[in-house]
């Protein structure tokens, strides 16, 4: 990241890629405005624990904030002289959109506008927002790239994330002062990995003797990105100037079936899984893939970590976490 004087506004800041970036820009030694309202999706206690650092940095500000709050939210950006934003908080999960369709309208696009609407009046120069494969929708033409039709998302959560996009776009239109760039993350893994995503709850099951519930019959395929990769392509967004407005995926552009990765756990983790297959999801896709030439072209991003590799530094904090290394 660039050397030039930042003040970065970090939204989902205790989740698992948010706590990570915070963690990486105090270290740079930009001053970090963090936010995160550490709600109950997952264990709040579990976001206190990865921010637990973030409270003591002498260069970073810490709110536990609601984003749909507009008023205090715009008490932020009055004590701070914010240059940049990367808004990472949302409800995540494409099965839990499916069940509470109206909530994740109102969370992900509500405090998107917002933040956009108060970019706009304090003249915040960069923008970035955190987008997902979800968008792609279900589709057998891989692998994915940026300028394809993703005017047909199949689930509540990917139907956010399109809106999230537009709305970037038409605010960066409206503000010359302002460029803005949308990253399409694939299915992200590492410490402090959410507690509900594959990775780290097969993990869970697979240690405890529990039955992985399979959708499917274990053939859907996913392009696992290495939290460090992602960290990569974050900063060098902070710092992209070349156009108004750009897309970029973030993946590691490569696939593995859900069999595989969880054929790599048992061997990491020396223990046999027990496979509960159940009926496919609705809005599940059958598979993502990152077409990254773009982002090397323009960002420079360039993933350096294989899923095996990945796993090996996933499981060595996993065990550690449970206490359980030997």
């Amino acid at each position: 990241m660039s050397k030039e004087k930042k003040d970065i506004l970090v939204t989902g800041s205790a989740g698992f890629i948010g706590s990570h970036l915070v963690d990486t820009l105090i270290e740079s030694g930009v001053n970090v405005i963090a936010i995160d309202n550490f709600c109950n999706f997952y264990s709040p206690e579990i976001k206190r624990a990865n921010c637990s650092k973030h409270f003591h940095a002498d260069n970073c500000t810490v709110y536990e904030m609601d984003l749909l709050d507009y008023e205090s939210l715009e008490g932020v950006f009055r004590n701070h002289n914010i240059s940049h934003i990367v808004h990472l908080a949302a409800m995540a999960g494409v099965r839990p959109s499916l069940e509470n369709p109206r909530l994740y309208d109102q969370v992900n696009n509500h405090s998107t506008i917002n933040l956009l609407d108060l970019s706009r009046k304090y003249k915040v120069s960069k923008f970035v927002f955190a987008s997902s494969s979800s968008v792609y929708g279900s589709r057998s033409n891989v692998p994915f790239r940026e300028d394809e039709d993703i005017s047909k998302p199949i689930s509540p959560y990917a139907a956010t994330k399109v809106a999230g996009e537009a709305m970037v776009h038409a605010i960066t239109y409206a503000s010359p002062e302002m460029s803005s760039v949308c990253l399409r993350f694939f299915t992200v893994y590492g410490p402090r990995q959410r507690p509900d995503l594959a990775i780290h709850k097969f993990s869970n099951l697979i240690y405890q003797d529990k039955a992985i519930p399979v959708y499917g019959d274990g053939s859907f395929q996913r392009d696992f990105t290495y939290i460090e990769d992602i960290l990569d392509g974050v900063l060098k967004a902070i710092d992209y100037d070349k156009s108004e407005f750009e897309i970029f995926n973030l993946g590691e552009s490569q696939t593995y079936s859900v069999t595989t990765l969880i054929t790599l756990l048992e061997e990491k983790l020396n223990k046999k899984a027990i496979i509960d297959y159940q009926d496919k999801v609705v809005g599940d896709v059958p598979i993502t893939f990152a077409d990254i030439s773009k982002a090397k072209e323009l960002l420079g991003y360039n993933p350096q970590t294989k899923l095996e590799d990945g796993l090996d530094k996933f499981i060595e904090w996993f065990l550690e976490k449970n206490k359980i290394l030997s």
